[in-house]
């Protein structure tokens, strides 16, 4: 916290800092007990009116009035991971974008808008990396009609806590009532030690989704588009001529018995040195038993053969198992995602 050569806190921040790093105290906030003061740090998005409106790491946004301001200064982005591959926001953007494209995309400015029938909200949201090319109001219009003409709701996928991430338009579309619906992370590791973690002999893997790896994927709605999106949309423009573009392979886990679902099925998709693993789906009576760890080193094994050395994967905030088997496995966050619903849209598409 800023002290002045005389000893006393001081306030070193004013709204020409909106878009920086701070680290503010202010007087004890209502929920804080018995402690005088409470500490904040994330990226000043607003001061209006005497309010300052701050998004912390986890995206949540946090009001706090002028007058209760102790003390406060820009600080540097947040640090540098201490471990797992090193990796700018952009760039795992691009990656995961590239893991779970949708069936029909569009431009607007550095925007993407996607959609794929309402299968996934990855699918089916703008990725916002860079300048709509608009004002925002203007764009969020276009944004709307775009989804509306598809019948879909009108989502935008942000993210927050890395440096390049996005939380002033995250307060933008909290100012102009978009609901933050879901909030997960994108964890990064190293490859070979997920390799190593369990004898994967049991795994068959796959270039194609069949019908035994569906019977145990737990998402609704697994459609053609679906099937289109798990294995990896359209091709973009000279990727079927070029054979480039990232590759997708399907891990499954046979039954106990003849004609019985997989005990465990995966996804992985490898794209130059990252591997994205996702949809690993363990039968409820087959958990911890190990069998989510032999899929993942069953499709870890294969990326290193296709020339991949990092992998990262998506985690919800309130999946306590999942995060405790990724953590186990050497991975750890590297940022969080949000998806923001336009006001008045439902799940089913209308306004």
């Amino acid at each position: 916290m800023e002290i002045s050569a005389t000893g006393r806190l001081v306030v070193r921040i004013s709204a020409a800092d909106v878009g920086k790093r701070v680290s503010v105290r202010r007087l004890g906030d209502p929920g804080a007990g018995d402690e005088k003061f409470t500490d904040t740090v994330g990226v000043l998005t607003s001061w209006d009116e005497g309010v300052l409106r701050i998004t912390r790491r986890d995206g949540q946004s946090v009001r706090i009035p002028e007058s209760a301001l102790v003390a406060g200064k820009v600080v540097p982005p947040a640090p540098a991971r201490r471990r797992g591959p090193a990796a700018s926001y952009e760039e795992l953007a691009r990656v995961a974008a590239r893991a779970w494209r949708p069936v029909e995309s569009e431009r607007l400015g550095d925007w993407e808008l996607r959609a794929a029938s309402g299968f996934t909200r990855r699918a089916n949201s703008v990725l916002p990396l860079g300048d709509p090319g608009l004002p925002l109001d203007m764009a969020l219009t276009a944004v709307r009609r775009w989804y509306g003409d598809r019948g879909l709701p009108a989502y935008v996928q942000t993210a927050t806590g890395a440096e390049g991430t996005q939380e002033t338009l995250c307060a933008e579309l909290e100012r102009r009532g978009w609901t933050r619906e879901v909030t997960a992370e994108l964890w990064t590791g190293a490859l070979a030690p997920v390799a190593d973690r369990a004898d994967a002999s049991t795994v068959a893997l796959s270039r194609e989704v069949d019908e035994a790896w569906l019977a145990r994927y737990q998402r609704k709605g697994v459609s053609e588009v679906a099937l289109k999106v798990l294995g990896l949309g359209s091709p973009r423009s000279g990727e079927a001529e070029s054979g480039g573009g990232p590759s997708v392979w399907f891990a499954t886990v046979p039954g106990s018995s003849p004609g019985e679902a997989p005990a465990a099925v995966g996804r992985c998709v490898v794209d130059g040195r990252w591997a994205g693993f996702a949809a690993v789906e363990v039968a409820p009576e087959q958990r911890r038993r190990g069998l989510a760890t032999v899929v993942m080193a069953a499709l870890a094994r294969r990326a290193l053969d296709e020339g991949a050395s990092a992998a990262w994967l998506q985690v919800e905030a309130d999946n306590a198992g999942a995060r405790a088997l990724y953590a186990g496995m050497g991975f750890s966050a590297h940022h969080a995602y949000h998806h923001y619903r336009a006001p008045g849209s439902v799940e089913n598409g209308r306004y």
